[in-house]
């Protein structure tokens, strides 16, 4: 019974430490906190049943998401857009088909560095607009809230994030995101910059609302190459679990059982509503911290995610974060995403000196940051979809320089 207590006691913990940013995504797209607990709960359980619960991975809202979400939406509709999040899905089974049949091999040829390094740099970059935008109180094209009270809270969230990931010890430097919201929802409560209302409306216990997907074919192959960048990600946090338990998880249960349960959970968080799902590096920074490393206490944050997910005081507190206070945490976080993809280049030594990388890197950053469209009669290529087609054909094209093309293989993303 003591062991029980103790691994849901580790479970809990694992969901606090991954709690910023699985209910962030929904806040900065629009899509409800309760379905993303909820996908991130059963998708994380799905994910146990296909890997034979060897592996300990809590899935979680997916960043690379944010962007082309707050386009479809705007372009398309919420019910096109959550058929896109689940058609993305396919993108792991396709993935983890190749893996299981010719391993890793044509998967570093297809994305090696100098491909996925710019693609993530604009997955962050192509939507700093908003996040300015939000940091000053302005939405939609409108100021939602005054511009003073919303520089100065997006400053306090920004600031707050930025000490706690900067100085904080222990497990607190595992939630710098979740600090930031916390410190920046109590500064605006004080501030009157908190709408209450909803929260004493909301019940305490609720269904949460399901949003079913309408078929839309643009929207599914605008979302279908945003999931090439999470699904070299999963590969490299599966390895990076690995290392830290000694376990090699890409043979047992092996990457294409994890690539799989990985894309189920992206196709029900789309088919109910919620955010596409992915591993999390937070989660691992927090068993290299606890050294409990038994797959149980991620069945034991799945079951609580699945929990919270019908509390309607909690959701309805999550949704009256001021429009600020998010914007102050995007600042910093399209940032880090896009600092991830410079990394990427930085630690595979990709040489932009040759002009075949040269030439890759400057289309995908130009043409991902300045939303160009390819328009092919009814249907509609642009942002991260576009530019991971677009680098993937010039990588295949272009001849390589053999002295000078500076690609290592197997670099983790």
């Amino acid at each position: 019974m003591f062991s029980g207590i103790k691994q849901f006691i580790s479970g809990a913990q694992i969901l606090f430490v991954a709690f910023g940013a699985l209910v962030l995504v929904p806040l900065l797209t629009g899509l409800n906190p309760a379905m993303a607990l909820l996908g991130a709960g059963v998708g994380t359980l799905m994910f146990q049943v296909l890997t034979g619960r060897k592996v300990p991975i809590f899935l979680g809202s997916s960043f690379s998401f944010i962007g082309p979400i707050i386009f479809a939406m705007q372009t398309w509709g919420q019910g096109a857009t959550q058929f896109g999040l689940f058609f993305a899905g396919f993108m792991y089974f396709v993935i983890a088909a190749v893996v299981k049949w010719r391993g890793m091999s044509l998967i570093e040829r297809l994305l090696p560095p100098v491909v996925i390094g710019p693609v993530i740099m604009v997955i962050g970059l192509s939507v700093a607009v908003a996040a300015s935008g939000m940091a000053m109180g302005q939405g939609g094209g409108k100021q939602l809230v005054e511009y003073g009270p919303s520089i100065f809270l997006a400053a306090v969230s920004l600031a707050t994030t930025i000490i706690v990931a900067v100085f904080a010890g222990g497990m607190l430097r595992l939630v710098p995101i979740l600090s930031g919201v916390i410190v920046g929802y109590i500064v605006a409560a004080f501030m009157g910059e908190v709408n209450f209302a909803g929260v004493i409306a909301a019940p305490w216990f609720a269904m949460p609302h399901f949003v079913h997907p309408e078929v839309n074919w643009a929207a599914a192959v605008f979302m279908l190459p945003v999931a090439i960048a999470p699904t070299i990600e999963h590969i490299g946090a599966v390895m990076a679990v690995g290392k830290v338990t000694g376990n090699d998880y890409t043979a047992k249960p092996g990457l294409h059982r994890t690539l799989t349960g990985d894309g189920l959970g992206v196709c029900f968080a789309g088919l109910i509503g919620g955010p596409p799902i992915t591993t999390y590096s937070e989660v691992t920074g927090a068993l290299m911290i606890t050294r409990n490393f038994n797959p149980v206490i991620m069945t034991w944050a799945a079951v609580l995610a699945i929990i919270l997910a019908f509390f309607g005081k909690f959701n309805a507190i999550l949704q009256s974060i001021p429009l600020p206070v998010m914007g102050g945490i995007m600042v910093l976080l399209f940032g880090t995403i896009a600092s991830i993809g410079l990394k990427t280049l930085i630690d595979a030594k990709v040489d932009l000196m040759s002009p075949r990388n040269l030439v890759i890197v400057a289309v995908i950053l130009t043409c991902g940051i300045g939303g160009l469209t390819l328009k092919l009669g009814a249907l509609n290529l642009a942002g991260v979809g576009l530019v991971s087609i677009l680098a993937i054909i010039l990588n295949l094209i272009l001849p390589q320089d053999k002295q000078r093309d500076g690609i290592a293989e197997g670099q983790d993303v």
